[in-house]
């Protein structure tokens, strides 16, 4: 199975020009005001015309580039995480095209983000497309990704494809996949045990919890959205911020088509599994949460909880508002999967998602499944 690469474009004509500068103009008047002083508006608008007029594209600042990946976390609308937006580190690898390249700084960009377990938001941002030279692309969700992940089925029949005799073993770490820009094959390229955080699972009330065998990694780096910035794209983006724990233990975990442990759970808790009304898919699911969190904890890794984060993003929307910015909210994300009227971010209205908003993440798939770095 293949995963077909978008065929490169053509040198943008005049229309295309035209759709870069009606973007560009906008988001440099936006990184003037934000950032007073940064830069002449007019001048740099009159720069980034001829060059656009000149090439089809022009190249962003460092500045411009930094406020632009912060922005388009700002922006996130299913992301709950966005008060840390302004924190985010951003590494300029625009110089970065060949895959070997690639793949090393996506390793750099994993021992950055685990940082010893205390999680630092991060974005690695590659090449861009330019006229007729698409940049590279990264095939798969995340950077780190396991083989027996349901979701994880055509990542590894193409890394089987492509040579990757791996796959056999529980929560066996997939290969990284990255596909040139010039259309050639993918290549696989084996992700360094010193790269990936691991956080093995077990539950502060029940020792045989451990028996499980279960684990889950330290750095949710999301690979499949590209970066739009003032009418570049920048299709290798991957960025992080830390876990929600409800994406672990409800949704990578609990979800009936991820790895659908409450069976397991209850069983392992002893629940009367014979009737819906016992309410044993809920009672498992708060004891596969409670052992993540204990076990991220335990292990020095950072991890946010729901309630704590739902309060947060409140913190966030006010401050926003007090800025006379909007903040888009898909209110079905940001309510966890878990409890989700019990937490403060149930109980409010928000600015609807805006799918024109940028700078941005936007996704290459056919569906946009995730949209901020707590992703599951």
């Amino acid at each position: 199975m293949h995963f077909a690469s978008a065929p490169a474009p053509a040198r943008p004509g005049r229309l295309d020009a035209d759709a870069v500068l009606d973007a560009a103009v906008p988001f440099i008047r936006q990184f003037a005001a934000e950032n007073p002083g940064a830069c002449d508006p007019h001048r740099r608008i009159a720069e980034v015309t001829e060059e656009v007029e000149r090439t089809g594209s022009y190249e962003h600042t460092a500045a411009e580039l930094a406020f632009g990946a912060r922005v388009a976390w700002r922006n996130a609308a299913r992301c709950i995480g966005r008060l840390y937006w302004n924190n985010l580190t951003v590494r300029d690898l625009r110089h970065v095209e060949d895959p070997d390249d690639v793949a090393e700084e996506c390793f750099g960009h994993l021992r950055l983000a685990t940082n010893g377990g205390r999680i630092r938001p991060v974005i690695s941002v590659f090449a861009p497309d330019r006229p007729g030279r698409p940049g590279p692309t990264l095939l798969g969700e995340q950077l780190v990704r396991y083989a027996d992940d349901p979701r994880s089925a055509r990542r590894v029949a193409l890394a089987r494809e492509l040579g990757w005799k791996g796959g056999e073993t529980p929560f066996e770490v997939l290969p990284l996949l990255v596909q040139p820009g010039s259309g050639a094959s993918p290549r696989f390229y084996e992700i360094p045990e010193d790269a990936v955080l691991e956080v093995p699972l077990t539950h502060p009330r029940h020792p045989g919890f451990a028996a499980l065998g279960l684990r889950w990694y330290a750095v949710p780096a999301v690979s499949d959205m590209s970066l739009e910035i003032g009418g570049i794209t920048y299709p290798a983006a991957p960025f992080n911020g830390w876990y929600m724990g409800t994406e672990i233990g409800s949704r990578n975990l609990g979800d009936t088509d991820r790895y659908d442990l409450l069976p397991a759970v209850a069983a392992l808790f002893g629940l009367d599994t014979g009737s819906d009304r016992t309410l044993w898919r809920d009672r498992a699911l708060v004891e596969l949460n409670v052992a993540v969190l204990h076990s991220y904890e335990l292990a020095g890794v950072t991890i946010a909880d729901h309630h704590t984060e739902s309060t947060r993003f409140l913190a966030h929307v006010e401050r926003e508002r007090r800025h006379g910015r909007p903040v888009p909210t898909d209110w079905s994300w940001i309510v966890p999967p878990l409890s989700g009227s019990a937490t403060a971010v149930f109980h409010h209205y928000y600015d609807p998602p805006d799918d024109d908003l940028r700078p941005a993440f936007v996704h290459r798939g056919p569906a946009a499944r995730s949209g901020c770095p707590h992703s599951v």
